[in-house]
């Protein structure tokens, strides 16, 4: 069997991003010569998320207002965990809606995507570095 672990890196300007990250994990299924298997793609901070949907300006501004209104920034004063001195209680939640990670077939050695779906990592409390991990497993 082989295996590829990698880390892919980000620090957004903003508080809130989205960012297409499928061209990134494809190369990383090529280069691992991975023909058939499996690719786990997973956030690993408690503030952010990968996730599939379709790469449509629209719906990624329909999500982000989406999830500001369902878990809204301010008044920070709002949530308990922000009264131990953080300001992030929004990201939290907002991750949780989501999702941690993604796992995608691999099959003859490309990421088996449906037609209109791309692998996104979210940021819900950026402006400092955070790591996603990308696990590719196979023959």
């Amino acid at each position: 069997m082989k295996s590829l672990t990698e880390h892919l890196w980000f620090e957004t300007p903003h508080r809130r991003d989205y960012r297409n990250i499928t061209e990134t994990v494809a190369a990383l299924v090529r280069r691992s010569g991975v023909q058939e298997g499996l690719c786990l793609v997973n956030a690993m901070h408690i503030t952010a998320s990968v996730y599939i949907n379709d790469a449509e300006d629209g719906l990624l501004q329909d999500y982000d207002d989406w999830l500001e209104q369902l878990a809204p920034h301010e008044p920070v004063s709002r949530y308990r965990h922000n009264r131990t001195g953080e300001d992030n209680a929004d990201a939290h939640l907002k991750r949780q809606i989501m999702g941690r990670e993604v796992v995608v077939a691999i099959t003859k050695g490309q990421l088996d995507l449906g037609p209109w779906e791309q692998i996104f990592y979210g940021e819900f409390d950026g402006r400092r570095r955070k790591r996603v991990l990308v696990k590719i497993i196979g023959e």
